[in-house]
């Protein structure tokens, strides 16, 4: 998103602002579904991060890039969800699943090589599932969103080498895991 949108946004223009919610609500979605593994809850937890980042726009500093800065309200949320019985905390996981759900779909795949697909999509589920809560947002928001360690270190809000480590042993663990598994 143009620079010039999001300072429109951060003034108050109402336009602006539905455009960047617009830009912003499918990461949201994404993120929020890779975390709570409920298409119900991720569209609350959207909802309330579209609420959340419009109320706190106005004091987005730019120190990071919206969608990043952005990000770290979504995962905010759904920690919460998570943790608070009223929001429905405490499913299982479905990241990758969610993942393939959303990211484009290329050809499709022989019956054989979907069957495939789907075996390893959920032994790779099932191990994200285990990993502990920084580790699985550490590895969604490097390899599912595709952010860069900085901006992963933003939206989590700490230091690229935290995030560097962190995903070093989360790849490590999903590894030790896939191999007593196949």
């Amino acid at each position: 998103m143009d620079d010039a949108t999001v300072l429109a946004a951060r003034l108050g223009d109402r336009s602006a602002q539905a455009r960047l919610v617009r830009w912003l609500q499918d990461p949201w979605y994404r993120m929020a579904l890779s975390l709570l593994g409920d298409v119900e809850r991720a569209r609350e937890a959207t909802q309330e991060t579209a609420v959340r980042f419009l109320r706190q726009l106005p004091g987005f500093r730019g120190e990071s890039k919206v969608r990043t800065w952005s990000l770290g309200i979504a995962i905010n949320v759904a920690r919460e969800m998570r943790r608070s019985p009223k929001l429905g905390g405490g499913q299982e996981l479905d990241e990758l699943t969610a993942f393939v759900s959303l990211k484009g779909k290329a050809d499709q795949p022989s019956p054989e090589a979907a069957a495939e697909l789907a075996e390893q999509r959920d032994r790779l589920r099932a191990v994200l599932a285990d990993l502990p809560e920084r580790q699985r947002e550490a590895v969604i928001l490097r390899y599912l969103e595709e952010l860069s360690v900085e901006d992963t270190a933003a939206a989590m809000n700490c230091a690229p080498g935290t995030v560097k480590a962190t995903v070093h042993q989360a790849l490590r663990a999903l590894r030790q895991r896939l191999a007593v598994l196949v």
